[in-house]
Parts: C-alpha cells; sequence; structure tokens
C-alpha cells in the first residue's frame, strides 16, 4: 500500500505523469494554486485510495476510517475520496466516515509513546 498510496507515492506518479520532479507538499500546493497536472495527480492518489479503503469497508464494515500520515494533511481527499469509493462498496449505503486523525499527521508516533509508556505494554 506504501508503494501507492503515501507521500512519495504521489510525488513518484506526478513525476512519471508530468516529468516535474516535486514532493508531495509542491504537488498539492501547485494543486491548491490551480495547476492542472498537479490537480490530476491528486485526483489519481484520490482514486487509489478510494479503492483501497473499499475493500478496508467490504471485508470490515468500520464506523470510521481515520488518516494518518503527512497526505492525512490534503483537505480534499476527506470530500473526494468518499465519493469515489461508494461505487466499489458492496452495499446499497456506506455509512463510514472518512476523518482526520485527531492530533495531526504525528498521531502514530504520539500513541506508540503513549504506549511504550505504559509498564503492562513495554514489559509484556
Amino acid at each position: 500500500m506504501e508503494t501507492w498510496l503515501s507521500g512519495p507515492a504521489l510525488a513518484a506518479d506526478h513525476a512519471a505523469m508530468t516529468g516535474q520532479r516535486l514532493d508531495a507538499a509542491q504537488v498539492v500546493a501547485a494543486m491548491r494554486a490551480g495547476d492542472a497536472a498537479a490537480q490530476a495527480s491528486v485526483e489519481r492518489y484520490a482514486a487509489r485510495l478510494a479503492r483501497a479503503l473499499a475493500q478496508v469497508i467490504n471485508l470490515l464494515d468500520p464506523d470510521v476510517i481515520v488518516l494518518g500520515g503527512g497526505m492525512s494533511n490534503v483537505a480534499a481527499l476527506y470530500d473526494a475520496v468518499p465519493r469515489l469509493w461508494a461505487p466499489q462498496v458492496f452495499s446499497d449505503s456506506v455509512r463510514t466516515v472518512l476523518a482526520p486523525a485527531r492530533h495531526g499527521d504525528s498521531s502514530g508516533v504520539r500513541g506508540a509513546a503513549w504506549l511504550a509508556a505504559r509498564p503492562e505494554v513495554s514489559n509484556g
């Protein structure tokens, strides 16, 4: 999944399609500034993310899917991805919510630190 759904994956896809060597933040900034090629790159990313998350919904039927990492800061994904996953979910209705991590893109690290500080977890 990381190959296709990460900041470096967005940058690599954008470079492959346009020849422009930008990092993910630069692609997103270009998209926000109205660059059509960057918009297309983010749309391809959103479509891949929607396909992947549709499979999670099909298997687990979660109430919420929380995004983390740098790409979770791309606000456009929270509207686009649920619209794109709906046709790929094997249900008449999808109630799963796509949400950003409560503590931002470093929530995974915060959770790991919290767990490491718990004696019952860190001592086995």
